[in-house]
């Protein structure tokens, strides 16, 4: 049911603010933007991360939706609007976190296994058998690893004991965005982008797989409908009582709508906990052969599904997280650009993030982090300045997979994330690169797009066009390395990663 066809809501003054749930893998945001595309109020709020063993993440769901409410009662407060002032809202979440719940309580059976959590990797290898990790990709688009939901809810099936009720129908699963639509609307669904994550849905069908979901262990009963990402889903009990719900979209694929990525050819990457390059490859999917993913990159109601190459970097912002909290090398994320910019270059000290393993293109779950080329002459500017360039050599490991796959060379990439004003870190990513690094005027796309396919449905904008016209740059970075340096330095990065392979 959209605005239109609500009473209640009046035709006279129609609403051209959209709001935008924002729940990412560190807080949970909401956004309010007018039709302009301008930020009108903003709450946001940490949650728990939960580390229970080595490689297992988790959170706790009950959290979530409390910080949610939290922070939509508080942005509308602080913006001094209501509901009533809302033409509509967009979920956008963290993807491949899993969340059970009981249907008749509503009560978490466990909390949510995050998608960086690798407690599934024995598993993984057991559904992989003699066939590999490449079993299920032809028609999920996604390698057998622990990233992804389908092996998380098996494992939490197992281990709790819960087949027999999930078979009898009693469990629900989801992903963050359904969770929140259930306790929002009271409705079991999941959008196409997000339903694409879970090793679950045929990707060329787009509806969940009987085989698959027998293959992986997974009840059928337990699954939402999958919806469109931008249309007609449902409407908001408390705290958004009445206010439409016309959007879901996973993360990343939020960001690329956000980003106005269109057209075929066009990407962007995010920087955030982890990083993520997504490129639009159109109206049929294309399988990778160079270590990224195959996924949907959005629906919109009555057209045709569009997808999307995607590059996962497990570890990038997460990285400076680490260095503040476990080693306590910097106090605020933000010191670390001044301690890399302490040294003039990395001392050839290379940092490999693999805390979770090597996600694309690599796949390696062996892999563990490792900082190389340490010598007495190594300080802490130089492990600062090596963890902020891992970030780059990652996303330069990933364009070059895309480049293979896609064909096509990028003349600029849009970037966009926290991590984007971190000047030192654009300019070494230009660099690495060697193309343009272009920032929005909004960096935070991701809550930009769930509010952009919120305003489409509900006709605060009239289509892409119009939001495409309202993108606009910010800030560019243009290559200025040598190649020769170039060359040097990514080849020695390619040696910091070989070594940090077969560890696990």
């Amino acid at each position: 049911m959209m605005r239109g066809d609500d009473p209640t809501r009046g035709m006279e003054t129609m609403p051209d603010l959209v709001g935008a749930i924002d729940q990412g893998t560190s807080s949970t945001r909401f956004m309010i933007f007018d039709s302009s595309g301008g930020v009108v109020g903003m709450a946001q709020s940490e949650h728990t991360q939960i580390f229970p063993r080595p490689g297992w993440v988790e959170h706790d769901p009950v959290e979530i939706w409390e910080k949610t409410v939290a922070v939509i009662d508080a942005a509308m407060a602080g913006a001094g609007v209501g509901p009533s002032d809302l033409a509509a809202v967009g979920i956008t979440n963290q993807r491949e976190t899993a969340v059970v719940w009981d249907r008749v309580t509503g009560d978490p059976v466990a909390n949510a296994i995050v998608w960086q959590d690798t407690r599934t990797a024995d598993l993984c290898q057991r559904l992989a058998g003699d066939e590999g990790a490449g079993r299920f990709r032809s028609k999920t688009g996604l390698p057998l690893a622990t990233y992804f939901s389908g092996p998380k809810v098996r494992w939490l099936l197992d281990e709790h004991g819960l087949t027999s009720r999930a078979q009898r129908g009693e469990l629900a699963f989801g992903t963050v965005d359904s969770w929140l639509a259930w306790k929002l609307t009271g409705s079991h669904v999941t959008d196409v982008t997000n339903a694409s994550r879970t090793m679950l849905m045929d990707l060329a069908t787009t509806t969940w797989d009987a085989d698959l979901c027998t293959g992986i262990g997974v009840p059928t009963s337990m699954l939402p409908q999958i919806v469109d990402s931008v249309g007609e889903i449902e409407v908001c009990g408390p705290p958004l009582d009445g206010v439409p719900l016309a959007a879901i979209l996973g993360d990343q694929q939020a960001a690329l709508f956000g980003q106005a990525c269109f057209e075929p050819g066009e990407a962007k990457n995010t920087y955030g906990t982890g990083n993520f390059m997504l490129m639009n490859t159109g109206t049929d999917p294309v399988a990778s052969q160079a270590g990224l993913l195959s996924t949907v990159g959005y629906r919109i109601a009555g057209g045709r599904t569009v997808y999307a190459l995607e590059g996962s970097i497990a570890v990038t912002g997460s990285l400076v997280q680490w260095l503040r909290d476990n080693l306590g090398v910097i106090s605020t994320a933000a010191e670390i650009e001044d301690l890399a910019l302490s040294v003039d270059d990395n001392g050839d000290v290379y940092f490999v993030p693999a805390f979770s393993g090597l996600f694309a293109p690599h796949w390696r779950p062996d892999a563990r982090g490792v900082i190389v080329g340490l010598t007495r002459f190594a300080t802490r500017g130089h492990i600062a300045r090596a963890a902020l360039e891992a970030t780059a050599y990652q996303s330069a490991d990933v364009l070059e997979a895309m480049t293979t796959d896609s064909g096509v060379s990028l003349a600029e990439l849009r970037v966009d994330g926290g991590m984007t004003a971190n000047e030192t870190l654009m300019q070494f990513q230009a660099d690495i690169l060697g193309v343009d690094v272009v920032r929005p005027s909004i960096p935070e796309t991701t809550a930009l797009g769930a509010a952009f396919g919120a305003g489409l449905a509900a006709g605060v904008w009239p289509g892409l066009d119009a939001i495409r016209a309202m993108w606009a740059e910010d800030a560019r970075w243009r290559p200025a390395m040598a190649e020769s340096t170039r060359h040097r330095l990514l080849g020695r990065w390619a040696q910091a990663v070989e070594r940090s392979l077969d560890w696990a």
